[in-house]
């Protein structure tokens, strides 16, 4: 089937953002309808959780596209969300720090998506992403979003270099938030002062502890906090209540800031040290991305976390799917499970995930 280049599956999560990508999009001339993702049961009873499918986000979703004049279906994606919800547990359980909307974006937004656009001979599918795409000599590319402080390319690095060609980021071109509320006020769309959702979007009220504990109770077995020397400092009640990096909550006191360095899930045993020790020069990842034809070793920005700046570093391939990162100066909180994401300037040039020391 051939697919037409006017069309685009554009996913909508009745937010701001996706709402007035609707419209940017419409206005572009495309033919765009909505798909709004029931990807888990994370919403109240009450439906006034602000998890995915709750009653509210699809209202949303729906008055905006009725608002627009563009047609909206709902699919039920839980059977292939699944796994992502896995890997998050698993994650944990393990003592790592997930981030499942990298793997969501790159199998569901970007890949579940593409698939169903394939079989309606749609060309592209886009989000409410504060990202870019830009043209090089490599074809497309993803890179920051003009509004640097809401930048979300670091959740894009796992999407599949061969999908980038299909792909329309319109928020990304826009310098302020506050313009993206601006349009969707201007456009009469009941979302314009909607708040950001900052949760996990399967997670029932944001309370991730509540949710691990009812699918993997083992991370919540008693443990020790020691220091580096392994002097027994504390008790804790689950260690998956920390992560890498963490400074607050830490359940003991010694007089100067600590902070977490290490998690041994065999011994639910959590060790934390003070703000040199807790700093890395070096990391590791595997599982590596690249949407550009990178060289062997090269000097690049390295962001470690959503809302890390990323650092200067020299990246080293090491294999098909591993690199090594050296930081020009040591840098806090390198949690194994996130992402090790690698820009040149604006650009987006791959990432991987962070593995342990």
């Amino acid at each position: 089937m051939s697919l037409d280049s006017n069309k685009v599956l554009l996913a909508m999560s009745g937010g701001v953002d996706s709402s007035v990508a609707a419209a940017v999009l419409r206005d572009a001339g495309y033919e765009v309808t909505g798909v709004f993702m029931c990807l888990g049961s994370a919403g109240s009873a009450d439906g006034t959780s602000r998890g995915c499918c709750s009653p509210q986000d699809a209202a949303d979703a729906r008055r905006v596209a009725n608002a627009l004049g563009i047609e909206l279906y709902v699919l039920d994606m839980q059977e292939q969300f699944a796994p992502i919800i896995d890997y998050f547990v698993n994650e944990y359980a393990q003592g790592r720090t997930p981030n499942p909307c990298i793997p969501c974006n790159a199998r569901i937004k970007f890949g579940r998506i593409l698939e169903r656009a394939d079989s309606l001979g749609v060309q592209y599918v886009a989000t409410g992403h504060h990202a870019r795409l830009i043209a090089t000599s490599e074809g497309p590319a993803i890179a920051r979003a003009r509004s640097r402080s809401k930048d979300q390319s670091y959740a894009l690095f796992a999407v599949k270099r061969e999908n980038l060609s299909r792909i329309l980021l319109p928020i990304g071109e826009i310098e302020d938030k506050r313009l993206v509320r601006r349009l969707a006020r201007q456009l009469n769309l009941a979302v314009h002062d909607k708040d950001d959702s900052q949760e996990i979007c399967f997670v029932p009220n944001d309370d991730y502890v509540a949710f691990l504990r009812e699918r993997t109770p083992e991370v919540f077995r008693g443990g020790e906090i020691v220091n580096s020397s392994g002097e027994v400092l504390g008790q804790h009640e689950g260690y998956a209540q920390y992560t890498i990096g963490q400074r607050r909550g830490l359940g003991v006191a010694v007089g100067e800031p600590m902070y977490v360095t290490h998690i041994d899930p065999a011994s639910a045993r959590v060790t934390i040290g003070t703000l040199d020790e807790a700093r890395r020069r070096f990391l590791r990842a595997s599982g590596a991305n690249w949407h550009a034809d990178v060289e062997d070793e090269f000097d690049a920005l390295v962001q470690i976390r959503y809302n890390h700046a990323g650092a200067p570093a020299r990246v080293r391939i090491t294999g098909c799917d591993t690199f090594e990162v050296e930081f020009t100066e040591d840098v806090l909180a390198v949690a194994p499970g996130q992402g090790a994401v690698v820009y040149q300037g604006a650009r987006l040039l791959g990432g991987g995930w962070i593995e342990r020391d």
